[in-house]
């Protein structure tokens, strides 16, 4: 077997697909790549069991066909050293030895027979089919993915809840302490369904979407979603479980409102965060018609901060606590000038919107406060 590549082209996409490897795995086969010449391409598929991607690209001078499983790290740090050249791979399919002549020379190392590598196409399940607007895809990605809880003894909450419903798409995270739900009407399903997909799948997801591409195929099984996009195929497992009822913990009596430009709330907490608690993160925020005071103190070190903030506030005048690098993560997340803050008590969660929501979207933000016992 042989074939001609682009080093360039060759290094993206296997960058791409190394994204799905573990750096430590159970199986040495999963420690490869797996590629496939099928015709003028090439096809190279990653595995960490619970996920497997493939990504393709043109080869050219092919001459045969067939499989070969080559060790990731390898091939990677060798693409390092031989940019922007064609190559040429040799595959003894007798003993797997493989040869790649570049410019000036050429590596030589051995493979490993394709057929140890665990592929299952889950093609018996049965799924549902929708073509979705990539941009779609990623918005709801990009919004929540930062609430995703890392807490193992709560596995349903390491990754974002897609809910699929006839007239819009929901994506939600939440690690306890934040959820964020971003409700899509651009599109329109037909269908209801839900499922959970955990964090690593979904971050390479909204990293392989490109603003060149204009669809995205979704197959949705009873235990597994491919995702179909340009040179792309993803396919991950669910977490097995019940996403719980998110709508229940989301507040709707907010009587009172606070409308404050973003950036300049975001750069007063990242000032007065660095005085906060180093055990607790805690930033009060005294709030009154024209004004947010807020407030750190950390009395182990003997530091404190204080700074004022302009904002328009429609109630009574209240201090809530928050978790300073918590507040921020949600103040940095979203995108727009103004954020609206609204509230019912100190002991209530804050409800965090953008000033201006899209006509097809809508995306929100809770934080839960802290108490705020006196410095």
């Amino acid at each position: 077997m042989k074939f001609n590549v682009q080093s360039k082209a060759l290094q993206s996409q296997l960058q791409a697909v190394s994204k799905v490897i573990n750096t430590k795995n159970a199986m040495s086969i999963l420690d490869n790549f797996l590629f496939e010449v099928k015709g003028d391409r090439l096809y190279i598929t990653g595995s960490d069991q619970e996920n497997v991607m493939t990504a393709s690209l043109e080869i050219m001078e092919v001459e045969g066909q067939g499989k070969v499983a080559l060790n990731a790290k390898r091939l990677l740090d060798m693409l390092k050293e031989v940019p922007g050249q064609g190559l040429t791979f040799s595959i003894n399919e007798d003993n797997l030895e493989t040869q790649i002549q570049f410019m000036s020379g050429h590596f030589s190392f051995m493979g490993v027979d394709a057929t140890e590598y665990p592929i299952d196409s889950h093609d018996s399940e049965e799924h549902r089919d929708i073509t979705l607007d990539p941009e779609i895809v990623q918005k709801g990605i990009e919004a929540t993915i930062f609430a995703v809880s890392a807490d193992t003894l709560r596995p349903m909450m390491m990754g974002i809840h897609w809910d699929f419903h006839s007239e819009d798409i929901t994506f939600v995270s939440s690690d306890t302490h934040k959820l964020v739900r971003y409700i899509n009407r651009q599109a329109q399903p037909g269908f209801e369904v839900g499922f959970t997909m955990p964090a690593k799948p979904a971050s390479i997801l909204r990293n392989i979407i490109s603003k060149d591409d204009k669809e995205l195929t979704l197959q949705i099984g009873e235990k597994h979603a491919t995702f179909v996009i340009g040179d792309y195929v993803l396919t991950c497992r669910f977490i097995n479980g019940n996403y719980p009822n998110y709508d229940r913990v989301i507040p709707t009596d907010n009587p009172f409102s606070l409308t404050v430009d973003r950036t300049s709330l975001l750069n007063a907490m990242r000032r007065v965060a660095l005085f906060a608690s180093l055990a607790s993160g805690l930033v009060k925020l005294n709030i009154s018609a024209a004004n947010i005071h807020l407030s750190a103190q950390d009395v182990d070190y003997s530091v404190s901060a204080e700074e004022d903030v302009a904002c328009q506030y429609e109630g009574n005048e209240m201090t809530i606590g928050f978790k300073a690098p918590f507040l921020i993560e949600v103040l940095s997340n979203l995108k727009s000038d103004e954020v609206v803050l609204n509230l019912s008590d100190p002991t209530r969660p804050g409800i965090f919107v953008p000033s201006k929501q899209l006509d097809d979207e809508n995306i929100l933000m809770l934080l839960m406060p802290m108490q705020t016992f006196d410095y």
